[in-house]
């Protein structure tokens, strides 16, 4: 017996508290009474000799200490059950993954090539969460992640899936129509005094769709082709993903600026165009990393060889 490690029981009345916010709503996702939950934390604070939750009232809140430990068991409670699962299913301890992964890319990238894993690892189950920003392996049960960087995460064993090289504008060739026909009834007529007329910047009469992860997208577009950024296009409206803004694009919303590969077939196809020809070069990546202190499991190895691949031919078939 493990002298050192608290009741399972107090645990999970913990975490569940901590983040339901309620010994009440705690206690009916666990099916006990509110006196139990209640009595099995107080018991946890007792043993540990740390007060977990403020209480004022009715109301609770977790302390400082009570937080952080919130956070870990949390994480170690969810690798009980991935464990679990992963042996009542037969897959065997080891032959399932979990990894986080950015929205946008697992749905138009990597889950439409996932069929292939399956084909070649049936006994492999993946599964994916949603991370958009960096975090510690240590502090969250993922065995890797797939992410957008400049570079390696640091405590890592990382490798580049595939660069991003850059981001478009795009938006639908009827909403490009209408707005030309706008725009050449609208352009003023050149007088024959009058100095050189002072051109429109580019895209003038577009709504400008911002993604929230990279606000000044649109201002390094305009600054990349030493054109000042005009306050209408700052004024458009903003989209926490990438999947959301090219939503808003093929409703005719206005112009998005989306990297290159995910709407590169759909420019092959006549569904969207560029209105402006002007790519935005773009540093960034995206990898594929695990941490550097975790074991890599067979089932690991194996799913890193075939993203790895997956990325390589998709080099190759996009001609990068």
């Amino acid at each position: 017996m493990r002298k050192g490690i608290p009741n399972l029981g107090a645990l999970q009345a913990f975490e569940a508290t901590a983040r339901l916010g309620s010994f009440s709503r705690a206690a009916e996702e666990l099916a006990l009474t509110h006196s139990a939950v209640h009595r099995q934390i107080t018991g946890l604070e007792e043993r540990l000799g740390v007060k977990l939750f403020n209480r004022v009232r009715r109301r609770i809140s977790l302390t400082e200490p009570g937080q952080e430990y919130a956070a870990r068991i949390r994480q170690h409670l969810e690798q009980l059950e991935k464990d679990t699962l992963g042996l009542v299913s037969r897959s065997g301890l080891g032959r399932s993954l979990h990894i986080a992964v950015l929205p946008t890319l697992a749905t138009a990238w990597l889950i439409p090539r996932l069929p292939d894993f399956q084909k070649q690892h049936p006994d492999i189950a993946i599964s994916l969460s949603l991370r958009t920003l960096p975090f510690s392996f240590a502090d969250h049960p993922f065995d890797a992640a797939i992410y957008h960087s400049h570079a390696m995460w640091p405590g890592t064993n990382s490798s580049l899936l595939f660069a991003e090289e850059s981001v478009i504008p795009v938006c639908t060739p009827s909403l490009l129509k209408t707005l030309e026909t706008v725009g050449s009834k609208t352009k003023p007529e050149k007088k024959r005094t009058s100095l050189v007329q002072q051109e429109q910047p580019p895209l003038a009469h577009f709504t400008h769709i911002h993604i929230t992860s990279r606000p000044d997208a649109w201002r390094h577009w305009y600054a990349s082709q030493n054109q000042a950024y005009p306050a209408f296009a700052a004024g458009g409206p903003r989209y926490e993903l990438f999947s959301m803004v090219l939503a808003a694009v093929y409703a005719g919303l206005g112009v998005g600026l989306l990297p290159r590969f995910l709407v590169s077939e759909a420019i092959k196809q006549g569904d969207l165009v560029m209105p402006v020809h002007h790519p935005l070069p773009v540093s960034q990546g995206y990898y594929f990393g695990s941490s550097l202190n975790a074991e890599v499991t067979p089932a690991l190895s194996a799913f890193q060889t075939w993203l790895l691949h997956a990325g390589k031919v998709f080099l190759e078939q996009t001609g990068r």
